[in-house]
């Protein structure tokens, strides 16, 4: 399948057309409509260097948040050691997620992605329009953890974590499918898969099952989303 090359238009070729190893897009720029025309498609950013490079793969990761799996530690942990909050320090949670190193590799070998100063002020300005939001775990007043993503329907699209302290990633996990579960349901977008999610009951549906569950979720195609917030309640 050939790579496609995006200019100043909002569109975004089916993700079908995708490469074996889910490379479907080249260029184009992180503008709000843009991001949420990718998301709102099954498609994300993923990139170290310019030019971006957009992803759909055939194998999509994903955690449906009743089937989280808890150890009866970390239940006490995220009951007793932190302190949970939610969109309090979007732009710390951004910031740590970007400056801790990752290992992540796509099939075919390509490196894991590095969230740059482009990558920050993108996600950033999508949580001022209300679709980003972040999970903050906190420990003696000072920031431990936590995770982003974008809440489009009833999907929340999980983009980076982070920890200073022991299973704080993991906590802030277990309230986000909390929260999710709150709120009707739903489903975590967690990509890619890695043993780490896996354990967490993460697992892998293909391209088309995913896409089917977006439409089901209320997240329907297009450069316009309805920005829901992360229920605390």
């Amino acid at each position: 399948m050939p790579v496609f090359q995006l200019d100043n238009r909002l569109i975004f070729p089916d993700p079908r057309h995708a490469r074996s190893d889910g490379l479907l897009a080249v260029g184009g720029d992180l503008c709000a409509a843009r991001l949420l025309l990718a998301y709102s498609m099954g498609i994300f950013p993923w990139y170290n260097e310019a030019p971006i490079l957009w992803w759909s793969p055939p194998q999509r990761c994903v955690l449906e948040p009743e089937r989280l799996i808890i150890s009866r530690k970390l239940a006490q942990t995220a009951r007793n050691r932190f302190t949970v909050t939610v969109d309090r320090c979007f732009g710390e949670v951004i910031h740590a997620c970007a400056v801790t190193p990752r290992k992540r590799t796509t099939d075919s070998g390509e490196p894991g992605t590095w969230i740059g100063a482009d990558m920050e002020r993108a996600y950033t300005g999508l949580f001022e329009r209300g679709y980003a939001h972040s999970v903050e775990c906190w420990r003696d007043g000072q920031l431990a953890g936590g995770l982003y993503g974008i809440l489009l329907g009833r999907c929340f699209c999980g983009e980076s974590m982070f920890h200073r302290a022991s299973d704080a990633s993991k906590v802030a996990l277990v309230h986000l499918a909390a929260f999710l579960q709150k709120s009707g349901g739903g489903l975590i977008d967690c990509q890619i898969s890695n043993p780490h999610l896996a354990s967490l009951g993460a697992h892998d549906i293909s391209r088309g099952d995913y896409l089917r569950r977006l439409r089901a979720l209320g997240v329907i195609p297009g450069v316009v989303q309805r920005p829901v917030p992360l229920c605390t309640a």
